[in-house]
């Protein structure tokens, strides 16, 4: 290569090369033509490659001609009107698009007629915060940016706005702005349903007087009308299904209690230590996912969920709203005291119990099995612990794998617990609901229930071959990785699950060029893969500073479909690059 001396630097000059097609794509050309480069790959031919080698049974011909014809249109002016087959470069170029050959499906493939305990539901914590959670502005902007993600939980703080005639949402006791209810009421219902159909889930932190809470019934009744579901009896017997609630709106908080007039209770409202408790142990956004947290604060803190009924002078004025409480779908259940009775089952109806993070964490290892039986018929929501004032998050599997419906992270936050939501919440369509594994919803004979820590044998192995990766060139300017030469790139793939299934593996990096191939393979197993994740990054080798950020996806493993495919990256917030993406195979041996 030839060196040009700059000033006191020497810049090399490089020449951009396109990589030849993965021998596994010339093979597979070959296998499903007569074997030739030279042969052009038909319709037919594509057909028996999507269903024997890709393993998509359910293709028709019509979809293998659609292809062709999709390839044709994009990469050829002239042949498109005379040519109806593909040469090895457009084989290959059909796999390395999203559009075509995608990791796993866009449609809905679950059955969706079971009651909401069934599913894992896409959840937000304090969704109107912009950012941090002391002093970041409240707006229905980032309720607007979750809906549209296809998030279904979304949770607001009510609380008495300045002159206390109305109604305000904010996180208290913080310096965050206000926002008004009504406002994210009206964004609620513009954009519940821009993702999904299914239901959204209006969880409310109420901090009211019994006079606003009847003012919130009316705000909230005129907003949704038709939309919003409240049962007709008091108290739910089991939970409707997602498919029973499509485009309705439920409210969940804790019932206020009814007082009688001039009863004495204390004054003021006792602060709430969960949200009042800013100490130093904070996550590191860039911490792996196989550490637990060190030094979890003990959980002396409560939620607003869970406030006793002695707690507010403001709530006990005279008789509860009765409008208000009537509106109320899912109640919420209160914590107090022994997590054992918490967790006891009642047969005659459901609710919502809310649980911080650290006390999920000692449960886990005390109640496990309480956990997992309780969350077969009851929603179990798990809210961040009052440490991440940064709006970071915790790791999801441990909810998750306890059966916890709703894990709520801080949608506005970062780093990489949050892709692994993201990642979980693609299946399914992408819709916000994913059904739960048989294993957290049965017994076996001896009426035992899924336990996370058992020592399991494997039950799947899942063998991925990383071929190369392409689109930074059109993403990023030329100097983003090096100011003088081509990135080096490597790729980090690895599992979120089980304890017993985490692990995180990475190729070797590949010096200059901003065309990567790898062409390595890795082999993981699996002992629980109905709760596994598999997660890809890429990053750019950095001999004297920090490695540079070049992409990440997370993949529900239960939905990747086999085959040779293209893997869309997204950038560190979630947002999927235009361009970069990598060719992969996925087998399950």
């Amino acid at each position: 290569m030839a060196n040009y001396k700059v000033g006191m630097f020497f810049t090399r000059k490089f020449k951009i090369t396109e990589p030849e097609p993965p021998q596994d794509v010339k093979e597979a050309f070959g296998r499903f033509t007569d074997g030739t480069a030279a042969t052009a790959m038909s319709p037919d031919q594509l057909l028996r490659f999507l269903i024997d080698f890709q393993r998509d049974s359910d293709a028709k011909i019509a979809d293998a001609e659609r292809i062709v014809n999709h390839i044709m249109q994009k990469r050829h002016q002239i042949a498109k009107f005379t040519r109806h087959s593909l040469s090895l470069d457009d084989f290959h170029h059909f796999l390395f698009s999203e559009d075509l050959n995608a990791p796993v499906g866009s449609k809905v493939c679950q059955d969706m007629a079971a009651p909401l305990s069934h599913y894992f539901i896409y959840t937000g914590h304090n969704s109107y915060l912009t950012g941090n959670q002391l002093s970041s502005d409240c707006s229905d902007v980032p309720i607007r940016k979750a809906l549209e993600r296809g998030v279904r939980v979304i949770e607001l703080d009510i609380w008495p706005n300045s002159n206390k005639d109305d109604v305000d949402v904010l996180h208290g006791r913080t310096l965050t702005t206000p926002v008004p209810l009504i406002q994210c009421l009206r964004s609620i219902k513009e954009y519940a349903f821009s993702a999904s159909p299914y239901p959204v889930i209006v969880t409310l932190e109420d901090h009211l007087t019994p006079d606003l809470q009847e003012k919130v019934a009316e705000m909230v009744t005129q907003t949704f009308g038709d939309m919003l579901f409240y049962p007709e009896e008091d108290c739910l017997e089991e939970f409707p299904s997602p498919e029973s609630l499509k485009h309705r709106i439920i409210l969940s908080t804790k019932p206020p209690k009814e007082y009688l007039e001039g009863k004495n209770v204390r004054g003021k409202q006792k602060e709430q230590a969960e949200e009042d408790k800013w100490g130093k142990d904070i996550l590191d956004p860039e911490d792996e996912l196989e550490p637990d947290d060190k030094n979890d604060s003990d959980d002396s803190e409560h939620n607003p969920d869970d406030q006793d009924e002695d707690d507010s002078d403001s709530r006990a004025r005279h008789l509860v709203a009765p409008e208000y409480k009537r509106l109320i779908g899912i109640h919420a259940k209160k914590h107090k005291g022994d997590l054992t009775e918490s967790l006891k089952v009642d047969t005659n109806r459901v609710g919502r119990l809310s649980l911080s993070e650290p006390t999920l964490k000692k449960a886990a290892i005390s109640n496990g099995i309480d956990l997992v039986r309780f969350t077969q018929r009851n929603l179990l929501r798990i809210y961040p612990k009052g440490t991440r004032f940064n709006s970071s998050n915790y790791n999801p599997l441990i909810g998750w794998s306890h059966g916890a419906q709703m894990v709520a992270f801080n949608m506005q936050g970062y780093g990489r617990y949050l892709w692994v939501m993201h990642g979980m919440f693609r299946a399914n369509g992408g819709c916000g609901y994913v059904k739960k594994p048989d294993l957290l919803m049965k017994a076996n004979s001896d009426n035992e229930v899924f336990d996370p820590e058992a020592n399991l044998p494997v039950k799947k192995t899942l063998k991925v071959t990383v071929y190369m990766g392409d689109g930074w060139r059109s993403d990023f300017s030329p100097t983003h990785f090096d100011n003088y030469s081509p990135p080096d790139f490597y790729a980090r793939v690895g599992i979120a699950g089980v304890p017993a299934d985490v692990v995180m593996k990475k190729t070797r990096a590949i010096e200059d060029n901003w065309i990567p191939v790898w062409n390595e393979a890795f082999v993981f197993p699996l002992t629980v893969p109905e709760l596994a994740l598999l997660r890809i990054e890429v990053h750019e080798y950095d001999m004297s500073e920090k490695d540079d950020f070049g992409g990440q996806t997370c993949l529900p493993v239960w939905e990747i479909r086999p085959g040779i495919r293209a893997v869309p990256l997204f950038d560190r917030n979630g947002d999927k690059f235009k361009s970069v993406k990598l060719l992969m195979r996925f087998e399950f041996v």
